[in-house]
């Protein structure tokens, strides 16, 4: 059997506003409950499991590789949400896309501080 990736878990102060969020934004189903957690499934088999986690929350980075299609529609969900965004994952390059390895990427925050990626060609082409 090969390793895959089947699930992760995002901290969030308010995990049904999160998956909510995420959800929206990316265009999935509504996440269901599952025990403490949000399910946001993903195209791949992979889902966000977001569980609501009191105090302090270190923000994590999750990316996610879209269709030319899917990043359209995605980039103007977050312009039309008045989200800010940038090119770069620290920040630096506000309202842009980058064009790294051919392809088209950004990055926006959700309402934790989690830095959210959205690329159409993986890293190295």
């Amino acid at each position: 059997m090969s390793i895959e990736l089947n699930h992760t878990i995002v901290h969030a102060t308010d995990r049904d506003a999160t998956a909510a969020f995420l959800t929206d934004i990316l265009g999935l189903p509504d996440a269901p409950v599952y025990g403490p957690f949000r399910v946001v499934e993903l195209g791949n088999g992979v889902s966000l499991d977001v569980v609501e986690h009191p105090g302090h929350l270190t923000p994590q980075h999750y990316a996610f590789l879209v269709g030319e299609a899917e990043f359209d529609t995605i980039h103007a969900r977050i312009v039309e949400r008045g989200l800010p965004y940038w090119a770069d994952p620290h920040h630096h390059r506000p309202g842009a896309i980058n064009h790294n390895d051919g392809g088209r990427g950004l990055y926006w925050s959700d309402p934790d501080g989690h830095n959210l990626e959205i690329i159409t060609v993986p890293y190295g082409g």
